[in-house]
């Protein structure tokens, strides 16, 4: 959501209950926190005092708890508002109390040149299936992504993208935002995990089934079947987890003997003409991405890292706020091990974030150990050799100083580096020089945990 839409959003509600609109020191309340600016920035900025502003914003959470029966704070408005602008995006008529409010087709209108780009999704029958997508109660700070899918997708037509990354930095909840906003605007969505892939044939199978279609009989015709409809109607694909038809052991994005179809699959996404997307999710880097031209093809590909945000630890019983950036920064904003080592602090620590801190340690949970043993295990053999002996630094160093510490190949060397950079694992560090760097966390994990 933008603040313009924010705040419509807000004064809408309002409107509804008291037959006024929001006066400016309530809308600067709203538009405030939603960039979250403190209660002292926003006074300054209208030249009032902050307990003015304090008193305008208690008044205010007041008013809205009463109209969304929650209990509405500044802490969590932004998350609440986002968890019911989402239920618009799937209900055009969201009842709160006795009264209907909110729509997000009237709230997110899309512009012309978008309607130019769907297919009278309203006038054909629409097949949706997220059955396996996940619920997104929280969203934070992604608003630069969402404008580059709904950009790619709806103005450069883009067929297929790759959002990849490490595990915990929101690739997955990402995606599902985006269809949460833009839901509408498809004739066709489907959801798919490749947690625990199935061949290609059966997959385009149950496509079709979702889409109404009886499967014709081989790939190849099943494969045409799915293309008419790809062409005829504005579908979107969603593929996760797509690391799991690599092959384990060897250099990253290697397919499976049993799922070397998807390959194809993909490059067929690409090459033929039509007015479809396919988004795949994956901890790898695809190797189709490399092979196929992008000044040629309609592809794109958007790699996150971690969020260095605050709010990815509120509620979670965390104390002392001022050091929350600190812990982020020491696990590289990713989530799912903040996840982790928030539950670790409220057991051990009591939630004194600056107890855990001054411990001065990089803290490896358990959790976090079963996930980075998996992952190390999942490594080819010269990719351990070059992790062994990265982790034995703490700054970045020279791809000559790495190369001389090891006894491997150019070849072997080099496809071993590429490949670890291709898992998030390695990161090249521009300066004067190129430089490479493992990862804080996982070298900790290595540092301790794997044995030589």
């Amino acid at each position: 959501m933008s603040v313009d839409e924010v705040v419509k959003f807000v004064d809408k509600m309002v409107f509804e209950k008291t037959g006024k609109h929001l006066d400016d020191i309530q809308t600067a309340v709203v538009e405030g926190t939603w960039k979250r600016q403190t209660y002292d920035y926003i006074a300054r900025e209208y030249n009032v005092s902050t307990s003015h502003v304090g008193d305008v914003g208690s008044e205010l959470w007041q008013l809205l708890s009463e109209i969304l029966h929650e209990d509405i704070k500044k802490t969590n408005f932004c998350s609440t508002l986002e968890r019911i602008y989402i239920k618009s995006s799937q209900n055009p008529n969201i009842c709160i109390g006795n009264n209907y409010y909110y729509s997000s087709q009237t709230l997110n209108q899309p512009n012309k040149e978008d309607d130019k780009s769907n297919i009278n999704t309203e006038n054909k029958l629409s097949s949706y299936d997220l059955t396996l997508a996940p619920e997104i109660i929280n969203f934070y700070q992604r608003v630069t992504e969402l404008e580059k899918l709904s950009d790619w997708i709806f103005k450069q037509n883009t067929r297929f993208i790759l959002v990849s990354g490490l595990y915990g930095t929101g690739k997955t909840t990402l995606v599902k935002r985006f269809i949460d906003l833009n839901l509408h605007k498809f004739a066709v969505v489907i959801w798919r995990s490749l947690k625990y892939p199935q061949p290609l044939e059966l997959l385009i199978s149950d496509l079709l089934n979702v889409c109404q279609q009886e499967p014709q009989v081989t790939l190849d015709k099943q494969l045409k079947q799915l293309f008419d409809i790809l062409t005829e109607q504005k579908c979107l694909i969603i593929l996760d987890d797509l690391q799991n038809i690599f092959i384990p052991g060897k250099f990253a994005g290697q397919y499976k003997f049993e799922y070397q179809d998807y390959q194809n699959f993909f490059t067929l996404i690409t090459e033929v003409k039509h007015q479809s997307h396919l988004i795949v999710i994956s901890q790898e880097q695809c190797p189709e991405m490399e092979c196929l031209d992008d000044e040629l093809c309609p592809i794109k590909s958007l790699e996150l890292s971690g969020l260095y945000d605050v709010d990815i630890l509120q509620n979670r019983g965390l104390k002392n706020e001022d050091n929350w950036l600190k812990l982020i920064d020491l696990y590289a904003g990713n989530f799912i091990d903040l996840k982790s080592v928030s539950i670790l602090i409220n057991k051990n620590y009591d939630g004194q974030v600056a107890d855990f801190l001054a411990e001065n340690t990089l803290h490896i949970t358990n959790q976090m150990q079963s996930r980075f043993r998996e992952m190390f295990n999942h490594l080819s053999t010269p990719e351990k050799e070059i992790v062994w002996h990265l982790s034995k630094f703490d700054i970045p160093i020279t791809r000559d100083s790495l190369k001389e510490g090891l006894n491997l190949s150019v070849v072997d060397f080099n496809n071993g580096l590429q490949s670890l950079q291709e898992r998030y694992l390695v990161r090249k560090v521009r300066n004067n020089t190129i430089l490479f760097q493992l990862s804080s966390v996982f070298r900790e994990y290595v540092r301790n945990y794997c044995q030589n």
